[in-house]
């Protein structure tokens, strides 16, 4: 009786799960996935398609406002598969207007907010304020070190930032990108993006995580994943430390989940999706238990979504 009860439920649960496209999720990772950093992108079924060839249940599709009415039909063909994310540009007053709208319209955080502007200017701590106000995450690109001539830096310097955590108590940071990542170690020189070789224990990010509650963590994109393989002694301490506030995420911009069409400019990661590289970086620096925080139950968690 017991063993057809169980199968009866797990059946149960499968049917639910493929009405829903989400059952090739389940096996590949051990569990369900949630990717916080997927860019929204147009055409159908492109969001989806990435999400099915690399295992990913459930993902934030972070959306430019302008781009919302798209975002939004997007998610009406496979509604139990996303959550969205607003950006704007918070340089200019109406870029504020425009999340706030976005926010009342059914988006749960802000960002990608990249912008070459100082980590403590006005707008930026403007944007703050509404985070706080609205009750929402943002998400956040620091970078200090240029990738290419005239890029810039953006919400630079890195180092200003626990100044702000500490100023804006109330708001919900979402770190990401190589200025985040690669200040887990003590010796970062601000002399290139992807830093290998051993961590020297101390780093910023490391401490500000330990020291802010406010402060969360994006596993995102090469910078993510050259933190999770460039130490792995270190890592998995770190991973242990941090196993509440960190959070998966690709930012991978390959077409299939599997690596096709990869835009990437890092060698390391030419025909590779960023996604699968990560979640299997992830898989051999941490336990089941770990895994599966760091991949769905802390971004379901903050980000408040019923699952």
């Amino acid at each position: 009786m017991m063993d057809r009860r169980r199968f009866l439920q797990t059946s149960a649960v499968a049917a639910s799960l493929a009405s829903q496209g989400q059952l090739e999720a389940q096996p590949m990772w051990g569990g369900p996935v949630l990717d916080i950093h997927l860019h929204f992108r147009p055409g159908a079924d492109a969001n989806f398609e990435h999400m099915q060839g690399c295992g990913v249940t459930k993902a934030v599709l972070l959306t430019r406002s302008v781009d919302e009415e798209k975002t939004k039909v997007a998610i009406a063909s496979h509604p139990d598969s996303y959550v969205r994310f607003a950006a704007a540009d918070v340089t200019k007053p109406e870029g504020l207007v425009a999340l706030r709208k976005s926010i009342a319209g059914g988006a749960i955080g802000f960002g990608e907010i990249k912008y070459h502007l100082a980590v403590n200017s006005a707008e930026m701590q403007r944007l703050y304020d509404l985070a706080a106000e609205l009750n929402v995450p943002v998400l956040i690109h620091f970078a200090d070190v240029p990738q290419f001539e005239g890029e810039g830096t953006f919400t630079s310097p890195f180092s200003g930032l626990p100044a702000m955590l500490k100023a804006h108590p109330k708001t919900k940071f979402i770190g990401h990108a190589d200025g985040f990542w690669a200040n887990i170690s003590a010796d970062f020189a601000n002399d290139t993006p992807y830093p290998t070789g051993k961590v020297k224990p101390g780093g910023l990010t490391d401490k500000m995580l330990s020291d802010y509650p406010n402060l969360y963590g994006d596993l995102s994109a090469n910078s993510g994943r050259n933190a999770m393989t460039r130490d792995p002694e270190f890592i998995r301490g770190f991973l242990a430390r941090h196993q509440n506030k960190l959070m998966f995420g690709c930012d991978c911009s390959c077409t299939d989940g599997k690596g096709k069409n990869q835009g990437s400019k890092q060698p390391a990661l030419l025909g590779k999706c960023v996604a699968r590289e990560t979640l299997t970086a992830l898989k051999q620096v941490t336990t089941p238990e770990i895994f599966r925080k760091l991949t769905w139950t802390n971004g379901n968690q903050l980000l408040n979504i019923k699952s």
